[in-house]
């Protein structure tokens, strides 16, 4: 199918955002921090936004169901892995940053496909 037959009038579509979303007033200083529940929050927010459009491409276009499935999953270990490194970096009520995890060398086949990966 192609993209005009899937939809044909793509300029009557309302934009999803307005232009003014974009522009963020200067509120700097340590009041514009975040909590890590205000954090987790948004995090939970864009992940659940990606999730409706994949669910919205999916329901026009044909897609095979298995691609689907590997990419929520792997959207899901991206998501959890954030949330990981937020719990990692983020101090508890005022305290101490909690202790990192061991720094576990990956193995030496997957250190040279990375880098393989990265010359290309």
């Amino acid at each position: 199918m192609s993209p005009e037959a899937a939809c044909p009038h793509p300029w009557a579509l309302p934009p999803l955002w307005s232009l003014e979303a974009n522009e963020v007033p200067d509120e700097g200083g340590e009041d514009a921090m975040i909590s890590r529940v205000e954090a987790k929050e948004l995090i939970n927010d864009l992940f659940e936004e990606e999730a409706l459009v994949i669910g919205g491409l999916v329901a026009v276009h044909e897609v095979d169901d298995d691609l689907v499935w590997r990419l929520v999953k792997n959207l899901e270990v991206i998501r959890r892995k954030v949330l990981r490194r937020l719990e990692d970096k983020a101090p508890v009520d005022g305290d101490d940053p909690q202790p990192r995890r061991p720094n576990l060398k990956p193995h030496p086949a997957i250190e040279d496909f990375l880098l393989t990966l990265r010359r290309a």
